[in-house]
């Protein structure tokens, strides 16, 4: 049998002194589509980094398919929150996708037939195709994420992991971009960081929450059905408040929420 995707077993990581993660345990089981989620600060992005292979981590041990970050054999897909910066770089967005297939290419050549049909195949898979030879600068926050995700699809990831990917995004582009995720998670594994209740209950499979230290949740079909259609119907905020209070947890809704 398949080992988890990612293990990670009394995980610390401090920065500068300070304790960022403390004695985090939890597994990601190959196929899973987990949500990360909990307050700015808390160590989410953290976690991520330390999950890729980019940080070390003080104490404890991190597995991807039984193996540690740097010694697996596994591609990892990383999609980066959309910042909006160098947008007067002159590239193309067929050019952005294609640097996610650097590593099949010979040094010394151009990208050939065989990786830029690659290329297309994966903003088509975002429904980004006819953008294919506009300037990224000419794009939406929306489509430049989408953009992205295309260019981390083109190194076939086993594990695609996101980071905040629809901050900044309305809430049909949002929607959006998460109902993408879920069907490349009929592919993958996929790990996103995500501050939005809304998506992470209507999409993911489980839910982490992270805080310095971390609680695995459990989201089940029936509920993510019932949170789909409640967005589909009222296309607004689903409260978050409402799944933590079925978890035994009470907090504070934001003020768009209908319960704040």
């Amino acid at each position: 049998m398949k080992p988890p995707a990612v293990e990670v077993e009394r995980l610390f990581f401090s920065y500068e002194g300070r304790t960022v993660l403390e004695d985090v345990s939890f597994q990601v089981e190959n196929g899973d589509f987990l949500a990360i989620i909990g307050p700015n600060g808390g160590g989410k992005s953290t976690l991520l980094r330390l999950m890729m292979g980019i940080l070390k981590p003080d104490r404890g041990e991190i597995r991807l398919f039984g193996k540690p970050p740097q010694e697996a054999d596994v591609v990892i897909g990383y999609v980066p929150q959309e910042t909006g910066h160098n947008l007067d770089f002159p590239i193309t967005v067929l050019d952005v996708v294609l640097m996610g297939a650097l590593h099949r290419r010979n040094f010394w050549r151009r990208y050939d037939k065989k990786l830029r049909q690659k290329a297309l195949d994966a903003l088509e898979k975002v429904q980004m195709a006819s953008m294919a030879h506009r300037r990224i600068s000419d794009l939406s926050g929306g489509q430049r994420q989408r953009v992205l995700i295309a260019r981390a699809l083109c190194s076939d990831p086993q594990i695609l992991m996101l980071d905040e990917p629809t901050a900044s995004i309305d809430f049909n582009g949002q929607r959006e971009i998460f109902s993408l995720l879920e069907k490349f998670n009929d592919e993958m594994t996929i790990i996103v960081v995500s501050h939005d209740m809304s998506m992470v209950m209507g999409y993911a499979k489980h839910a982490l929450y992270v805080n310095k230290r971390a609680i695995m949740h459990t989201i089940d079909p029936h509920t993510r059905y019932q949170i789909k259609q409640q967005l589909s119907n009222r296309k607004g905020h689903y409260c978050g408040a409402e799944f933590w209070q079925d978890m035994g947890k009470k907090i504070e809704c934001t003020t768009e929420c209908r319960h704040a």
